[in-house]
């Protein structure tokens, strides 16, 4: 479900880049609440008593296609981002264009990076110490659900103005 949100966000930003003055014309209410339905039906898996190998088989193709085309799909939506932003004349606004962006790109790498470091140590490091891969795991379940909201909230000026007088105080 992670990955497929960052998918949408990630064409959200595509949209208010490549046409801020349609954006509330493209981004409408039934295209969000079919997007909600697409990846709640995407991530969907029945329990059957019987054979359960067409839930392997099922959940094969969702895992594939969460590691695969999500994220194949993302590069491609801040590859065209980045073609957008490349053809804007200002750098003012090329700047604004960039650091609209930068948020959602932390919280991708925040989500893919420990995922793809487990998915390594599994498959490589087969003999690995349990300590190392158990670290991995954790590392993947909590790290990103504790840094989105940070890196999210980073970005309101009051909460930066806070941390950095919370870390002013600290030295004195």
């Amino acid at each position: 479900m992670e990955s497929g949100v960052l998918l949408a966000m990630s064409v959200d930003r595509f949209v208010a880049i490549y046409n801020p003055l349609r954006y509330t014309a493209l981004v409408t209410l039934p295209r969000i609440a079919g997007t909600g339905a697409a990846l709640g039906m995407k991530n969907l898996i029945q329990l059957p008593c019987g054979d359960t190998r067409p839930n392997s088989i099922l959940g094969l193709c969702i895992v594939t296609s969460t590691i695969g085309l999500d994220s194949l799909l993302i590069v491609v939506s801040y590859m065209l981002i980045l073609y957008t932003v490349l053809g804007i004349t200002s750098g003012e606004g090329r700047w604004k264009a960039l650091n609209m962006c930068v948020s959602h790109i932390c919280a991708v790498l925040v989500y893919y990076v420990p995922m793809i470091s487990v998915a390594l140590v599994h498959r490589f490091l087969k003999h690995a110490a349990p300590a190392v891969r158990l670290l991995l795991a954790n590392v993947y379940l909590l790290v990103p659900p504790v840094l989105n909201p940070i890196i999210y909230s980073v970005r309101t000026k009051q909460i930066r103005q806070g941390l950095i007088q919370l870390f002013l105080q600290r030295k004195y």
